[in-house]
Parts: structure tokens; sequence; C-alpha cells
């Protein structure tokens, strides 16, 4: 345990450098800041740096302007030939990927290794061959004296903003459907988290991408951040991460017009049927609600259970929630590890304490002492008896925290499951392939899983309903976001004065 950590601190060293990374180096931001990356399983500082300014920002866009026209003319062999070096450069650093992400997020190692490294690979992998699939439409004589196809040509310079939740995945969601496209792009991770995006970066570059193709800046969101959104030289903002700091994403972006992709907050429901194997539920939800201690935008934090099974659920539940271990991420036996923060740990226990007044809690909801008390740690909680607008059923809590409810008939359950202003992903869980059906069709999710929760897939689209934003991440849809079609039309007839000429040139155009 000890000697997984000093390795993941030796990682961290390599980057002593800086955390920007511009046109194939690693530098010092330039904002006379300083600000330190902190281990949340013991509240020391484990990598501190100097933040990015807004000249920073400047430098990393006019990086990836100058290395836009080289890269978007390089042909989808080419691209995709790099995208699969990359891939093979971030196998060959997994273990030390998987380490830092551990490091800064608090993660337990067994996520880092068997979920969020290999899912990084595998969307490399996938891009690497999809880059080679940028089609457009076939041509066609859809006026009968012009043929017409479509192009699909690169957006320009991308600003995305990642989140602090999955910092490795999510600059891969970012990265590399822009890149694979032709685009370049400045990438902005969470200052809580930059390790692992500045090693991915890092990756790309010894893998033959060009240097500028892939660009990051770490700083705050007000200063790099909102400089980021409003520079005149980016053509497109990808954000992910709250619904209200999406708002103001939005608000900025609009000013110069860009193209827009929010995958925002999320209140996943996890609808029980009376039908359902109640050991898979029960196992499902569990699962579904502790994955990285809770702080996923797709976790099952509200589980609607049919009565005729709800008291046996909540006891399944709350038994198996006592065996979950919370312990140091570098241990092997842990099951989940701290929140990011003792910020984001305080925020999770204010919405349970809150809920007592309303609620049942019915295991959890308090932090855990001994070794661990210097932690940002929280204990899986089980709240019963909430009303369906109480705070912990309709906010985001972002923690190890899930709300049962009961419901009587398949109307009412669906309902429910709508009944917030998310819509990022649900499950539906029966044996009745009917049920299974209508509950994909009527619940307002981008994701609906049907006997399970969490999974996902490279090849396969991920994005929001309603305020949970707009867009997808991973799959070939992405490219949807990526790339501007272009349409192409060409005469056929060689006739100089055409037919429809008679609307400006009257009598003189002959027939």
């Amino acid at each position: 345990m000890q000697h997984s950590r000093t390795a993941a601190l030796e990682v961290a060293e390599r980057l002593a450098e800086g955390s920007q990374y511009i046109a194939g180096s690693l530098r010092p931001g330039s904002s006379g800041r300083r600000h330190s990356v902190v281990d949340p399983a013991t509240g020391e500082a484990v990598h501190p740096y100097d933040l990015a300014s807004a000249d920073d920002v400047d430098a990393a866009v006019a990086a990836a302007r100058e290395a836009l026209p080289g890269w978007a003319g390089a042909t989808p062999g080419e691209r995709s030939d790099a995208l699969h070096r990359f891939a093979a450069a971030l196998g060959e650093a997994a273990d030390d990927l998987a380490l830092a992400e551990s490091l800064q997020c608090g993660k337990p190692l067994k996520l880092s290794t068997g979920f969020d490294v290999p899912g990084t690979v595998d969307n490399t992998a996938f891009f690497a061959g999809a880059a080679r699939h940028l089609q457009g439409q076939a041509a066609g004589e859809y006026s009968g004296d012009h043929t017409s196809y479509v192009r699909r040509e690169p957006v320009g310079v991308v600003g995305s903003i990642a989140p602090w939740n999955y910092p490795l995945q999510m600059a891969a969601w970012k990265v590399l459907p822009a890149i694979a496209a032709g685009n370049t792009i400045v990438l902005k991770p969470a200052e809580l988290t930059p390790l692992t995006s500045l090693m991915f970066a890092r990756a790309a570059t010894a893998a033959g991408i060009p240097d500028g193709v892939v660009n990051v800046v770490t700083g705050t969101g007000r200063e790099a951040g909102e400089h980021l959104v409003a520079h005149p030289g980016v053509a497109m903002t990808s954000f992910t991460g709250s619904t209200a700091v999406g708002k103001r994403v939005a608000e900025v972006a609009t000013a110069t017009v860009k193209r827009l992709h929010l995958e925002l907050g999320g209140k996943a429901p996890f609808v029980v049927f009376d039908d359902a194997d109640l050991e898979a539920a029960a196992h499902g939800a569990v699962a579904g609600a502790l994955i990285n201690t809770g702080q996923d935008c797709t976790a099952a934090t509200r589980a609607y259970v049919q009565r005729p099974l709800y008291d046996a659920f909540v006891a399944a539940v709350a038994e198996l929630f006592e065996t979950v271990v919370v312990g140091d991420p570098f241990d092997p036996a842990t099951d989940i590890g701290p929140l990011i923060s003792h910020t984001q740990r305080d925020r999770v226990a204010g919405f349970v304490e809150r809920a007592r007044s309303y609620a049942t809690v019915v295991t959890g909801g308090h932090a855990p002492g001994g070794d661990l008390a210097k932690g940002a740690y929280y204990r899986p909680t089980l709240i019963t008896g909430a009303a369906q607008d109480s705070e912990v059923v309709q906010g985001e809590i972002f923690g190890p925290v899930l709300v049962v409810l009961p419901f009587d008939s398949d109307d009412e359950g669906l309902a429910l499951a709508n009944d917030t202003p998310y819509g990022l992903a649900a499950s539906a869980w029966t044996r009745d392939v009917f049920r299974a059906g209508r509950a994909t069709r009527e619940i307002a999710a981008g994701c609906v899983w049907v006997n399970d929760h969490i999974p996902i897939i490279s090849e396969m689209p991920h994005g929001g309903y309603k305020a949970s934003g707009y867009g997808k991440d991973m799959s070939a849809y992405s490219f949807e976001e990526y790339t501007q079609v272009k349409h192409v039309m060409y005469d056929n007839t060689a006739v100089a004065r055409k037919d429809w000429h008679r609307t400006i040139f009257g009598s003189q155009v002959t027939p």
C-alpha cells in the first residue's frame, strides 16, 4: 500500500516542470499564483504548481491554430495511424496512469486499473479506427442538373473543459473525437486533478501526434476557463460539469457564436418493478450508487421500487452497504475511497444532515473515524422516507448516497423517474420484455440500461436530455459535435444561361 503511494508520488514528480502542456512541452503557468494537487485520502499536498493565466491560454490557442492546417490536412489514414500509436503509448504507461489517477482523485487503485485506464486505451483504439470512417452522403443528382455531395470538415480549434471525477477518461472523451476528426484542441482539466490529463497529452506527443494538436492549460475556471470559452480563436467549446456552471459556459460561448457541446449533471433513477430479480437489483443498486464514491453523473441516486419488493430491497441494500470497505485507495481491499476533497465531503454530509429532519437515514450518514479521519471519507448512506420533491431526491448530491422510494403502478414509477430536471441516464429492472420496452421508450434520458446500471462502451454514445445537456461523447455519433457539414454542388449542364436566371434577367433569358 505504502509502496504504491510512493510510486504514485514519483509519477507526479515527473511533471515538476509545470502543469501547462503547450506545443509539445511542459511549462509552468504564468498567473503568479500557486496551487496544489491534494491527496484526498490524506489531505496532504502532493503536486504544487503554477496556475495558468489568460496569457497561457492565448499561447495554447496559438499553438493549436498553428498546428491546425497540417493536422486537418492529414489523411484519415495518417490520423488513424497516429491514434493507434497513441493507444499503444497509453497502454505502455497504464501503471503510471492508474497510480496518478488514484493519487489525485482518491479512487481505489482497482477502479483506476480496472476501469479508467483500460477504458481510455480502448476509447483511443476505437477512435483510431473511426478516424477512417468520416464519410458524408454519397454523390447524387438531386436537382437533375447538378451533382451534390457532402463533406465533413473539422470545426477548428476546440476549447474543452473537463471535470475532476474522471480526469483521464474525460480528457480522452474530449480529445479523441476532436482530433480524430482533424481538429486541434486546448483542454482545461480541473485544477484539482491535472496529472493524468498532462500525462495523456505527453503520450500523444510520444506517439508522434504533432506539437500543438493536443494542449493542456491548468487554471481556475474563472480565469483560464472563461478566457478559453470566450477566446475568438476557439471555434467550439465542449464542457462536462455541473448544470449551473454549464449555463455560465453557454452564456460566455454565445457571445462569439461558438459550437457548443454540454454534458451536465444527472440524477439517475433506478426503477425496480415487482417482477425483478431482487438479488440482481440490490447488487446493481449498490454498485451503481457507489462507483467512484458516488461521484458519477450517471450513478444510481434515486431507487424507485414497486411496493411488493420495497421492504426486501431496502433490507438487502442496507446489508450490502455495510459490507462495502471504505479505505485507502492503494489498499487492494478497498471498495470505495474518499471523496475528492473535504469540501465535497462536507457538502455531501450537509445533504444528509438536512434530510434527517424529513427522512430516515437507514445506514451510514457519517464520516469514519480512526485512521481514515484525516481523509475526505464518508460512509455509504441509504435514505428512505423522503418526499419526491425533497432536496435529496431532486438535488445532485454527488456522493455515496442512495435514496429509495416506493411506487404502486407502472405509470407512477415511470412518472417519478422522469420527475427531475435531469435526463442523463437511468435503469429499469424487470423480467418482462414489455415492461422493459416501455421503460426504455418513456424514460427521458440519454441512456437507459435494462437489468444493469453504469456500464459504458466506446462504440455507443453518451449524453443527456433536458438539463443534463446536449451532444454526445464517445462513438461515431460524437463526430456530429466535432465536424461541420458542407454541401458541394457541381453544375452538369455546361449551359451559361440557366433556366432559373429568368428570376433575375426576366425576358432576356432564353429558355
